[in-house]
């Protein structure tokens, strides 16, 4: 039963993923890793193609085993942020909107440019652990 239930919530993660990468009001990122956790715990052959997308991959794989995130993906995730803000102050009438709005991002910019960003292996790629 409940795996079915992860079944389930990792495809309809990944959609919600997917739909995300298309529309700049959703984010991308956290269904991606909810759809990887959930294909984890009730198809790994899903969850291992997931960890072996060429895009996908990598950011999940480091996510996964160091908690860090790559200097690119950083990058492109403040960006956005920093553009939505702007976009939000340009056409918010409210006053107290954009004022929620900088605690709730800033918050999450804080969260993403103090992570880690991921260790190389000895052999100066990262470690592929799709295998596991």
């Amino acid at each position: 039963m409940m795996r079915h239930f992860y079944l389930c919530l990792g495809y309809a993660s990944l959609a919600f993923g997917i739909v995300g990468i298309f529309l700049p009001v959703l984010p991308t990122t956290p269904f991606v890793l909810l759809a990887a956790w959930c294909f984890t715990r009730s198809n790994p052959a899903l969850a291992k193609r997931l960890y072996r997308h060429p895009r996908f991959g990598p950011l999940l794989t480091a996510w996964r085993d160091q908690r860090a995130i790559p200097l690119h993906a950083k990058i492109y995730a403040l960006t956005a942020l920093a553009l939505s803000y702007a976009l939000i102050l340009y056409l918010a009438e409210s006053r107290i909107l954009p004022v929620v709005l900088a605690l709730i991002m800033g918050s999450v910019a804080l969260y993403i440019a103090t992570r880690p960003r991921p260790r190389d292996t000895a052999d100066g790629t990262l470690s592929d652990v799709c295998d596991r």
